[in-house]
């Protein structure tokens, strides 16, 4: 009974604030861009976000132009990964759903090395050979890149139990994982050239072709069911590269125009239905977003009302898993310098990603009511206070999308 009377003091409340709000201006619906810096030299890139969005990683350059690996948080900003003084470069590639571990490779010198940086232990090397580490798992437990243990790189997968377990012979290279670390995508060398391939532990490695007139093919992120994967292939006879994403139903398509010089598909939602990366026209990049009902967006265009003046995004790198976060690489026309960024795509008062802020939104908070998190995993907590009340109620109102 008592709940029955909390929910119906809500709705009165809730109809009390429509009959409010039907007399007030439209509201703005914030969407933000955040530019990260670097860590004192010319240019930065972001390869990996979190998935709610406080936790960037990638590799920025310091005041003596070396490339170095960075976490970024909203309340610290960019901070190197490693304070080797005789470190010759370094970057993070991958990061966790909750931002506490990232991994990457680092070269003090002798060669690359594949490591993992945990928020409680720091950075420890993984394969003390040439290595890279270039995806993990949303639990950060299970990394996955390559090794070169014989003459050839070898993907390889990684956790702190089993210890390194090479999954590929030949030549082969791990580029992503999905969320639960059951799926690994990369490249193999055959004899037709690069292949894209999906490896679980069931069927072992699956290569996934090309198109009728392609000879290559790379793939970068997977879905979290593993049943998406996107990446890039190249035309027969030509060094072009053009993004794709593949499907157990469709197979592999191109998802950018034709008309495009370039494209590259580095990353997926945790659901397949949102891909980003890269298109380009000769040097001309521009950062693009895909789903099957838009086709292949420019960012630019979207997200030209928080764009200074000068400013462009290059390339997209990352997306987090519900397609909220996106991280890469611009030019800022503040700094005059190339600068690795933090997109926030939702409006505020939309609970779902739907791009509309309705009835589902209102539903949402509603039902939502009472319980506490943060705004940025726990979407009904629009206000971002820790609490889901009449505040976000008042929010959503306020940014309701009204039928003229």
């Amino acid at each position: 009974m008592q709940s029955q009377r909390t929910i119906m003091t809500i709705i009165t409340n809730c109809t009390v604030l429509f009959s409010f709000w039907m007399g007030l201006p439209l509201a703005a619906c914030a969407q933000s861009l955040h530019w990260l810096g670097t860590l004192g030299g010319s240019r930065s890139d972001a390869y990996g976000v979190s998935a709610d969005g406080k936790v960037v990683v990638g590799s920025a350059r310091d005041s003596q132009q070396r490339t170095r690996a960075f976490r970024w948080t909203r309340a610290a900003g960019m901070q190197p990964l490693e304070d080797f003084e005789s470190v010759a470069s370094s970057e993070a590639r991958g990061v966790s759903a909750d931002g506490s571990v990232v991994v990457g490779w680092l070269n003090l010198g002798q060669g690359e090395r594949a490591f993992r940086w945990t928020a409680s232990d720091g950075l420890a090397i993984l394969i003390d050979t040439p290595s890279r580490a270039l995806g993990v798992s949303a639990d950060g437990n299970l990394v996955v890149g390559w090794a070169e243990l014989t003459e050839n790189a070898q993907a390889f997968r990684w956790t702190p139990q089993t210890g390194l377990q090479v999954i590929g012979g030949g030549y082969t290279q791990a580029w992503g994982v999905s969320a639960d670390g059951r799926t690994i995508v990369g490249r193999m060398l055959t004899a037709d050239g690069y292949r894209a391939f999906r490896w679980t532990e069931q069927q072992g490695m699956q290569g996934l072709g090309v198109p009728e007139n392609g000879s290559q093919s790379y793939a970068y992120a997977v879905s979290t069911d593993g049943r998406v994967v996107v990446g890039s292939w190249s035309p027969r006879g030509s060094t072009r590269v053009r993004a794709f994403r593949w499907s157990e139903a469709q197979g592999m398509h191109t998802i950018t125009p034709h008309d495009e010089w370039l494209s590259d598909a580095r990353g997926v939602s945790a659901d397949g239905s949102l891909v980003v990366g890269i298109a380009a026209y000769y040097a001309h990049g521009r950062a693009f977003r895909w789903s099957s009902e838009t086709g292949a967006e420019n960012l630019n265009e979207i997200f030209v009302h928080l764009l200074p003046d000068g400013s462009h995004l290059a390339n997209a790198f990352a997306i987090s898993p519900d397609g909220r976060y996106i991280v890469g690489m611009g030019h800022s026309s503040q700094t005059m310098r190339l600068e690795a960024f933090l997109l926030d795509t939702w409006r505020t008062g939309d609970t779902n990603g739907d791009r509309r802020i309705d009835e589902a939104d209102l539903l949402a908070v509603l039902f939502a009511f009472g319980t506490s998190g943060s705004g940025d995993t726990h979407h009904e907590d629009v206000n971002h206070d820790g609490i889901v009340d009449d505040a976000d109620l008042f929010v959503v109102l306020l940014a309701y999308d009204r039928q003229e």
